[in-house]
C-alpha cells in the first residue's frame, strides 16, 4: 500500500497561513506597518489604490535589510525578533511568528526595495505567488519600500468575496486609526486615493484629537494614571455626559499592542454604572504596561488576543484607577448643598445661613387612609369585567397604537380567531392577558401562547416598512431646521457607498465642509426623527461583513432591510408598556397574519407555546 501522507509545498502552506493572517487589504497594512515599527521607523507612509485591490505600498525610514536578509525575510518562519522559545516571554516587538510576509507573498505580487545605512546600494526583489522572480541591486533611500499588488490574484474565491472599494477603504481607515493610536511616536501618513491624512508625532492625547478631531474634543476626556508593581495603567476615559449610543471609541493596548479583552472591558464599564444611560457606552483609550513574562500573545496569528497571568489582580487596580479619575475630575454627580437649599439672611454681615422654617399639622396621621371609596371585593363582578375587556380602574389612559399596521381586515381577523381559538368557548379563549407588562398571554388549540410584545411589534412594523421601501412608497419630507452631522474618515467612505440609496429612501444630505454634512430631508416614515442617529447607524452597518454591502444588486435590498429594522426598533412599543385587551388582540392578529411570525428580523424568538403535556409536567 502506498504512503498517503505528504509534506505540503511551501506555497500551499503559505496560502493556508494566509487564510488566518491576511483576511483583507487592511490586514496587509497592519502587518507591514508593524514590521516597519519593529525596524525602528519614525516616518511611515501608506499609499492605497482601489482600496488596496490594485496596490498597497508601505514606505518607511527604518534600518532596512541587506541582500541576504531581504531574501530570508520572505521565507516561512524566518524572523529577526526571537531566537529561542524563551524569547516568547520577553517580547518587545509586534511580530515574531515569521508568517506575515510569506503569507502576503503567497496571495499577491510583492516588490521590495530596501537599503541599510551602511550600504551604498540597495536590493530590489520581485516575488509572485511565493516564487522569487527577480533580485538585483538598485539605488534607493535608506529604509524599506514594500509594494503589494493584485491581492488574492491566485485565490479567486477570496478575491470574489472582497467587498466594494468603499467598504474595504472603511476597513483600511479603521485599521490605520488603531495603528496610529498605538504608535503615536511615529509620523504616519496615508494616501487612500480619496483623501490624505498626515499625523505627526504627538502625545497620546494629541494623537487622539488628531485622529478623531471631528467627533471628539480634548475636554471630553479624563486622564487615568496609576503605577503599581504589577501593572502601569495610563490613558483616557470619556466624561459620562459624552457617552455614545452607537460606535463608541474603545481601545485597549498592552505593551504597545492592540488587544481585545472582554474582562477588562467589563471592568471599565462597571465604573460607569449609574452615571450613564443603559443604552450608551463610554469612550476609553487605555494603555497597560506589564512584564512581558506575565502575558501570552501567541494565541492567534493576528496577535490581538492576549492572556494575562494576573488578570483577576489587575481588575481592582483598573476599576480603582478609572473611578478615581472620574471622581477627581468631578465626573461623578454630587449633592449640591448650595445656598439655594438653605435661604440666606441678608441682614446679617457675611450672610450667615438660617435654618428653613418647617410647618406641620398636629392632626396629620400618616396611617390613616384618605381614600373614601370602598374597595370592591365582589370577585364575580371583577371577573365579569375582565372577561368583557373592560377595566374597573378609572383615569387610566391606554396607549395609542394607531400608528402600528395592526388594522387588518375584520374578515381576516375573525378567520384567524376561528382558527386559533376554541370555538366551544370562544369568548373566554379569545381574551388576551398581559403579564409583567412585557408578555401577551393567550391560548390556542396547541396550548398556552406567550408572546414578547416588543419583539412582536418590531416584526409587524418591520414587514410594513420593508414593503413600503421595496415598493418605493416612501415620501421625503424637508427638515425645517437642517441638522449637521460630523463624519470620520471611515463613515465618509461608507457614505460614498450608499449615498444614492439613502436619497432613494428619503434622506437628502448636503455637503457642508470637509467632514460635515447637513441633513436636508428625511423619510416621512420617521415619526419622531433622530435623523443623525439613523444615518450614523446605517453608515456603521456598511462595514459589517454580515450585510454584504457592495455586491451587485445587493446594496438596495440590504439598505431597505437595515432602514426598515431601524425604523421598526425606534417606533415599536417597549417592554413595560401596558396594553388594552383590544390592542393585544390586534397585535396577535397582525403578527399571525405575517408569513413568518415566529422570528424577528435578527432571528430572535417572538413567542413560545406551552402544550398540555408540558404544563402537566410542571404540576407533577
Amino acid at each position: 500500500m502506498n504512503d498517503v501522507i505528504r509534506l505540503l509545498p511551501d506555497m500551499v502552506a503559505n496560502q493556508i497561513a494566509a487564510g488566518e493572517v491576511i483576511q483583507r487589504p487592511a490586514s496587509v497594512i497592519k502587518e507591514l506597518v508593524e514590521n516597519a515599527v519593529d525596524a525602528g521607523a519614525t516616518d511611515i507612509q501608506i499609499v492605497i489604490k482601489d482600496a488596496g485591490k490594485t496596490l498597497i505600498q508601505v514606505i518607511d525610514n527604518g534600518v532596512g535589510m541587506s541582500e541576504t536578509d531581504v531574501r530570508m525575510a520572505f521565507e516561512r518562519h524566518a524572523t529577526s525578533k526571537i531566537r529561542q522559545a524563551e524569547d516568547l516571554f520577553t517580547l518587545h516587538t509586534m511580530g515574531f511568528r515569521g508568517e506575515a510576509l510569506p503569507s502576503i507573498c503567497a496571495i499577491s505580487e510583492v516588490e521590495v526595495r530596501t537599503r541599510r545605512a551602511d550600504y551604498q546600494m540597495g536590493t530590489r526583489m520581485l516575488i509572485v505567488g511565493s516564487k522569487v522572480v527577480e533580485q538585483a541591486p538598485v539605488v534607493c533611500e535608506v529604509g524599506t519600500v514594500i509594494s503589494v499588488r493584485k491581492i488574492f490574484f491566485n485565490v479567486p474565491a477570496r478575491r470574489k468575496f472582497l467587498k466594494s472599494d468603499h467598504v474595504e477603504l472603511s476597513n483600511i481607515m479603521r485599521e490605520f486609526e488603531r495603528l496610529a493610536l498605538v504608535n503615536n511616536n511615529v509620523r504616519l501618513r496615508i494616501d487612500n486615493g480619496v483623501r490624505n491624512l498626515d499625523l505627526r508625532q504627538a502625545s497620546l492625547r494629541l494623537r487622539i484629537e488628531d485622529i478623531w478631531r471631528n467627533n471628539l474634543k480634548s475636554d471630553h476626556l479624563i486622564p487615568v494614571d496609576v503605577d503599581t508593581s504589577l501593572i502601569k495603567i495610563e490613558g483616557f476615559v470619556s466624561r459620562p455626559e459624552f457617552a455614545r449610543r452607537r460606535n463608541p471609541l474603545q481601545f485597549l493596548i498592552v505593551n504597545g499592542r492592540n488587544m481585545r479583552h472582554p474582562y477588562f472591558h467589563k471592568a471599565i464599564l462597571s465604573c460607569y454604572e449609574g452615571l450613564i444611560a443603559s443604552d450608551t457606552m463610554p469612550n476609553y483609550f487605555m494603555r497597560f504596561t506589564v512584564d512581558p513574562a506575565t502575558i501570552d500573545v501567541n494565541i492567534h496569528p493576528t496577535k490581538n488576543e492576549i492572556k494575562f497571568e494576573y488578570e483577576q489582580q489587575i481588575w481592582p487596580i483598573l476599576v480603582s484607577a478609572v473611578k478615581t479619575a472620574l471622581g477627581k475630575f468631578s465626573a461623578v454627580p454630587s449633592i449640591d448643598f448650595s445656598v439655594d437649599a438653605i435661604p440666606l439672611d441678608p441682614v446679617r454681615d457675611g450672610e450667615i445661613p438660617t435654618a428653613p422654617k418647617v410647618t406641620y399639622s398636629g392632626e396629620y396621621n400618616p396611617f390613616r387612609s384618605e381614600r373614601k371609596e370602598r374597595v370592591d371585593s365582589d370577585w364575580d363582578k371583577l371577573y365579569s369585567s375582565f372577561i368583557s375587556g373592560k377595566s374597573t380602574t378609572s383615569g387610566f389612559q391606554q396607549p395609542d397604537l394607531s400608528e402600528a399596521p395592526s388594522a387588518i381586515a375584520p374578515a381576516v381577523r375573525d378567520n384567524l380567531h376561528t382558527q386559533m381559538f376554541d370555538e366551544a368557548d370562544d369568548r373566554i379563549a379569545a381574551v388576551c392577558m398581559q403579564y409583567a407588562a412585557k408578555y401577551i398571554v393567550t391560548s390556542t388549540r396547541e396550548g398556552l401562547l406567550l408572546i414578547d410584545q416588543h419583539r412582536a411589534h418590531i416584526k409587524i412594523l418591520y414587514e410594513d416598512y420593508l414593503s413600503r421601501l421595496e415598493k418605493a412608497e416612501v415620501v421625503s419630507q424637508a427638515v425645517m431646521f437642517p441638522e449637521s452631522i460630523s463624519l470620520d474618515s471611515t463613515q465618509q467612505a461608507a457614505l460614498q457607498e450608499v449615498r444614492t440609496e439613502l436619497e432613494r429612501i428619503g434622506f437628502v444630505l448636503e455637503y457642508e465642509s470637509e467632514s460635515s454634512w447637513r441633513i436636508m430631508s428625511i423619510p416621512a416614515l420617521i415619526k419622531q426623527p433622530d435623523a443623525c442617529d439613523v444615518v450614523l447607524r446605517i453608515l456603521d452597518s456598511v462595514t459589517m461583513d454580515s450585510l454584504n454591502y457592495g455586491k451587485e444588486g445587493n446594496v438596495a435590498a440590504r439598505l431597505n432591510e437595515q432602514m426598515a429594522l431601524l425604523l421598526a426598533r425606534s417606533a415599536a412599543i417597549r417592554r413595560g408598556q401596558r396594553l388594552s385587551v383590544n390592542e393585544m388582540e390586534g397585535m396577535v392578529s397582525s403578527l399571525f397574519a405575517l408569513p413568518d411570525p415566529a422570528l424577528t428580523p435578527n432571528g430572535n424568538r417572538i413567542f413560545i407555546v406551552l402544550d398540555e403535556e408540558r404544563l402537566n409536567t410542571m404540576f407533577t
